[in-house]
């Protein structure tokens, strides 16, 4: 055997190892994973406060447990769910901790269980409560619960009142210091604004956005030509950027119960069509373009979900939509280094690349399309 077709053949096995973990991973994860692990803290009168830990009822508890070296009970029903969680108080209250002026503050720990299924998300909240001592102005919060980033989003006294008012939001890495969050507002700084947008766009799809990057990959996977791709992914970036800012200026919305399945069955159509066309069809871009506009409401979700500031709003948007741009172009790139610079002309590409990977990317978007419109 030619050694240099050895070396490339054995290369598709790591590739493949890395497909694979991926799909594993997507068809156990949630769309927009950036709604999960939340944080929002409320500054009250009289120098109370307010922190609502969102979190996953379910996945906490085993966290918990298997950090307490004791093997896992999933799936309890609400509640024993709520009784365990409940049992667990210290340990709950010890995985966030809340400072002021680097003193610990001492706080009351409620849990509020997750709403009925159709009643809203299956997020549960862990509300801290507790007065900042005389004088201090801020306070500060390490959380150590989340498995990722998480978004700490601040509202202050009046804000309820002013519904544009600015939210504060933070990302934060999990058992990390967060930044001081003050009682009074401070105005943003446009720089750091574009900054955490433009960060919190390209995590919206590396690592967070795996249906957002099946969808980009069955795009990949239709021509082994690079215009055709670059031509999709262009249709599919003004098609998402029309309805994002749509619908974030309140021109067009949906609600998330019909965006995240029609968005889970977009992945299942490209994959599908990817098998049975072999070569670009005329409507393809067509369809792309409106998948688009379909994905477009799913990033307005998030979005809506955390807040722009109102100071800085077109500043956020724009940098949110270009990280999300960066973030399909790094798919892209890190596909096409994994098997587009050399395997893409090969005559078993189609055979053993396309058809079995668009095949899996279609499983996994059905399945969420199932769950998603059950749950």
């Amino acid at each position: 055997m030619n050694p240099i077709a050895a070396v490339r053949r054995a290369w598709l096995v790591p590739v493949w190892l890395v497909l694979a973990t991926l799909l594993a991973g997507a068809g156990a994860a949630r769309a927009h994973e950036l709604g999960a692990g939340r944080v929002e803290i409320y500054f009250l009168p009289d120098s109370a406060f307010r922190v609502d830990l969102q979190i996953d009822p379910d996945l906490t508890l085993q966290r918990l447990q298997v950090a307490a070296d004791e093997p896992p009970t999933p799936g309890l029903p609400d509640a024993p769910l709520r009784e365990a969680l409940l049992a667990r108080r210290d340990e709950l209250l010890a995985t966030a901790r809340l400072t002021a002026g680097g003193a610990a503050l001492p706080t009351t720990l409620t849990y509020l269980p997750a709403p009925p299924p159709g009643k809203g998300g299956r997020e549960a909240t862990v509300r801290l409560e507790g007065t900042l001592p005389a004088g201090a102005e801020a306070l500060q919060l390490a959380w150590t619960l989340p498995a990722s980033r998480y978004a700490v989003i601040v509202h202050r006294e009046g804000d309820d009142a002013d519904p544009g008012a600015d939210l504060e939001t933070h990302w934060v890495e999990p058992g990390e210091l967060g930044p001081p969050l003050r009682r009074a507002a401070e105005v943003p700084d446009r720089l750091a604004v574009a900054r955490q947008y433009l960060l919190l766009g390209f995590t919206h799809i590396l690592p967070g956005g795996l249906d957002h990057v099946l969808f980009v990959l069955g795009i990949f996977l239709f021509s082994t030509r690079l215009k055709p791709v670059l031509l999709q992914v262009t249709a599919f970036t003004v098609a998402h950027s029309i309805t994002l800012g749509l619908s974030i200026y309140g021109v067009v919305s949906l609600p998330s119960s019909i965006v995240e399945p029609l968005i889970a069955l977009s992945i299942v159509y490209v994959a599908v069509e990817n098998v049975l066309h072999p070569e670009l069809t005329p409507w393809r871009v067509g369809v792309v373009f409106a998948f688009g506009l379909l994905h477009g409401l799913g990033f307005a979700g998030v979005l809506s979900e955390l807040g722009l500031p109102r100071s800085e709003f077109l500043t956020a948007l724009v940098a949110f939509n270009v990280g999300v741009e960066g973030g399909q172009l790094a798919v892209i790139a890190l596909a096409f280094l994994a098997v587009g610079w050399w395997a893409r002309s090969a005559s078993w590409y189609r055979q053993r690349v396309v058809v079995p990977a668009s095949l899996a990317i279609a499983a996994v978007g059905l399945w969420w399309t199932v769950q998603r419109v059950i749950s």
